[in-house]
């Protein structure tokens, strides 16, 4: 079984950092692209940034100069780090995988179950 687990969100006040970390756990042999959505109160999911295989990032433009993803293929980790933080950042962040494959099976998409950042004084 397969599962994303995020952690590192919490309360932050404007202006501050976070840094997001994702775990694929289970028995992986490769993941594809990585990314992280949020979804905030009342509002769609949307993407906030994403990462393939290689390393080549995309963002979403809210975030753009502020927000960095990583990811570390040897331990099948994705991280978010998030910088200059603004109250409209808070929101439910979401863990993302595409293609992810065992010895055994393959997961077409997989999502974690989020993790909560707060951004208020």
């Amino acid at each position: 079984q397969v599962q994303l687990v995020e952690s590192g969100g919490g309360l932050v006040q404007p202006g501050g950092s976070l840094t997001l970390s994702c775990v694929a756990s289970g028995s992986i042999s490769s993941i594809n692209d990585m990314g992280w959505y949020r979804q905030a109160s009342g509002k769609e999911r949307e993407l906030v940034a994403r990462i393939t295989r290689g390393g080549r990032t995309d963002y979403a433009d809210p975030v753009k100069g502020r927000f960095t993803i990583s990811r570390d293929n040897a331990n099948n980790m994705v991280y978010l780090q998030m910088n200059s933080l603004k109250t409209e950042d808070t929101a439910v962040y979401h863990c993302n995988a595409h293609d992810i494959r065992t010895m055994y099976s393959r997961y077409p998409e997989l999502w974690g179950q989020g993790t909560l950042v707060t951004v208020s004084s």
